[in-house]
């Protein structure tokens, strides 16, 4: 029986119990309660003329009395209380036993209400005493078994990640043929961790797995283990192995194993609180006295630093299977799995879409196509074209368009200015990510970005590289000082500032890229992340050394500073091309820049086309500033290259 079974005839009998002690204990329904007479006192009012009516069955005797007052006495052995009755007038009304009221029946019903108790006594005990001290079923495991007939996800549905489904589909090859293994000596493994950021694809592998092998699959969250009341975590645990057991071969897949797994001696309850009991009896019934074959565990998490140590070893988890971040082929072949279900225009590429989402992880792609499905849908189309992919891919990574936001025409061309120079200096400077779009839409935190995409990931940066970076960081503020002079600058390059400076500061600092500082790692107090790289604030070093830090730091970005200025002074006319050009479209491909610095018309169809100014809402503009002090995504030159 379901606990929802259990819990609903255990209702049903306490409301039946209440409505029987109710009957039980509530008055007569006469309008007066009987008199209960002694006989001596009834045979006094039978001589006194003062009943009037009797009832006699057996020897039980009720009546009225002349005033109307009901009683009721017992009946000894009496032949002449009849004759006497009849002499003074009185009523007599004769009745039989009841015959037709099996007398076991009537002392049953008497003792319901008490026998109803004892079961509902019973029941609650019993709960309480089976799976260590729970109530209600708290002891039992919330595993549940994964059955999927339709739906089922095997690993065609899984891209991306082909070094994880091959340690994985070893495991499924060992529950399909495991005298294949046998033969040679090999085991089966007891434990498999997937380690992996979020959005990976950990649960998604999990359930191709379940697909793949077709046997039973037990799927359970590590916080389903975790009660308040000490034990229950323990016996949740050693009932998801005795049902593993019972239909091995099969596979358990526990997600987000770090609510339970963490490292033990961290807490304040010592060795004796609920959590390191529940991770106690998972590693003894891992790899205990008790032999566990033909159960293999699986677990998820993205916090592998948090786990216990005896977790980890050979013998429980026996393999660690680490399902990174796509890189840009794989980021294809998922982009292509979650397109199947998508009627696709004829120019869209998935692999330009790929090239141009570095860092994303599965979900994220997954959630650029459906955003693209949604805004084809809201304009009314049948296909999702090329341009619906791009406005999601800018959505999910910067935002919604702020098409409400109002812009004077003096701060959309500052804006247009600023833009055209970080392009600018990305198309002229060597050792630049080639130039993507340029867009003075504001989006998210930012009135304008411009994207520079690598061709492949990269999971390095050269000297060069960074060196190229900063002079595309400070190509925004250098066009402003060209245009405006450097009393009317503003502060729209706040964000672009703060990106430099984290830049420089790790070449200086973790990077070992300063020939005056040499190839040392300055202080261990990480405070952020940056380009794969921890930025650290020197708190470990001397105030000289903190000094000959800091005019390194500015060092270097003075060269970047100088550098794009040379660059935007010997391009001047082109900058001027290029403002316009974005004054005129707000947002330019990489190839259409090109076209407007060689002065050709940009040639666009109508769903191109941006939204027209008057469908613009009335909102107070912010100027030239970012509204947020943190960097927008990119900080204004588009996503900053992630390594793998």
């Amino acid at each position: 029986m379901s606990n929802f079974g259990r819990n609903l005839a255990l209702w049903v009998i306490i409301a039946v119990m209440l409505v029987l002690l109710f009957n039980v204990f509530q008055p007569g329904s006469g309008q007066h309660a009987s008199q209960q007479l002694a006989y001596s006192d009834f045979i006094g009012d039978v001589n006194g003329g003062r009943v009037r009516q009797v009832t006699i069955q057996q020897h039980n005797v009720t009546g009225t009395l002349t005033d109307g007052t009901s009683f009721e006495t017992y009946l000894p052995e009496d032949p002449t209380l009849v004759p006497r009755l009849t002499e003074k007038g009185v009523e007599v009304i004769a009745k039989p036993e009841d015959s037709d009221v099996n007398p076991l029946l009537r002392y049953l019903l008497q003792w319901l209400p008490m026998l109803l108790l004892i079961g509902a006594w019973f029941f609650v005990m019993r709960q309480m005493q089976s799976g260590g001290g729970r109530a209600m079923g708290f002891g039992k495991s919330r595993a549940r078994m994964l059955t999927e007939k339709q739906g089922r996800i095997t690993f065609d549905d899984v891209a991306g990640i082909d070094e994880a489904k091959q340690e994985l589909q070893e495991v499924v090859d060992f529950l399909k043929d495991p005298q294949k293994f046998q033969r040679l000596g090999g085991k089966i493994p007891k434990g498999v961790l997937l380690v992996g950021p979020p959005g990976t694809g950990k649960t998604l592998l999990a359930r191709a797995i379940a697909g793949e092998a077709n046997v039973p699959f037990f799927t359970i969250s590590g916080s389903d283990f975790v009660e308040m009341f000490v034990g229950v975590g323990a016996s949740r645990v050693r009932d998801m192995f005795e049902q593993g057991k019972k239909s091995a071969p099969c596979i358990i897949f526990i997600d987000e194993i770090d609510a339970v797994g963490r490292h033990r001696g961290a807490g304040l309850g010592g060795g004796n609180d609920e959590r390191e009991q529940t991770l106690n009896q998972m590693l003894v019934e891992m790899d205990g006295f008790e032999s566990n074959e033909g159960v293999i565990l699986i677990a998820a998490t993205n916090r592998p630093d948090v786990l216990d140590p005896a977790l980890l070893r050979p013998g429980r988890f026996d393999r660690q299977v680490v399902v990174p971040n796509p890189d840009v082929n794989g980021r294809e072949k998922i982009l292509r799995v979650h397109m199947r279900k998508v009627p696709l225009a004829s120019d869209v590429e998935p692999k330009v879409i790929a090239r141009g989402t570095p860092g994303f992880s599965g979900a994220d792609l997954a959630n650029l196509v459906n955003e693209a499905a949604l805004l084809a849908a809201r304009l009314g189309k049948r296909t999702v074209a090329m341009s619906e992919f791009e406005n999601a891919k800018d959505k999910v990574m910067m935002g919604a368009e702020r098409r409400s936001l109002v812009m004077s025409e003096e701060e959309k061309r500052l804006t247009a200015y600023h833009e055209g120079g970080h392009a600018l200096c990305a198309l002229y400077e060597p050792e630049s990510d080639p130039l993507h779009k340029v867009t003075i839409i504001p989006r998210g935190r930012a009135l304008g970005v411009t994207f520079s995409l690598p061709e492949n990931d990269r999971l390095s940066e050269s000297r060069a590289y960074l060196k190229g970076l900063l002079v595309k960081i400070m190509g925004g503020r250098v066009a402003e000082e060209l245009i405006l002079g450097p009393e009317k600058v503003t502060g729209g390059a706040s964000s672009d500032i703060k990106q430099a400076t984290r830049v420089a500061r790790m070449m200086v600092t973790e990077l070992g890229m300063s020939d005056k500082l040499g190839m040392i790692s300055y202080g261990d107090n990480s405070q952020e992340v940056f380009l794969g790289h921890s930025v650290t604030q020197n708190k470990n070093v001397s105030e000289q050394t903190a000094r000959e830090i800091e005019a390194e730091v500015k060092a270097m970005i003075d060269a970047g500073y100088n550098r794009a200025k040379e660059i935007l002074v010997s391009h001047i006319d082109e900058l001027h091309l290029l403002a316009n050009g974005l004054l005129e479209h707000e947002t330019l491909s990489g190839a259409e820049v090109r076209q407007v610095l060689r002065g050709e018309k940009v040639v666009r169809t109508v769903m191109d086309e941006p939204m027209p100014d008057s469908r613009r809402a009335s909102v107070p503009s912010t100027g030239g500033f970012r509204p947020d002090p943190a960097p927008p995504p990119g900080g204004g030159l588009g996503p900053a290259p992630q390594p793998g």
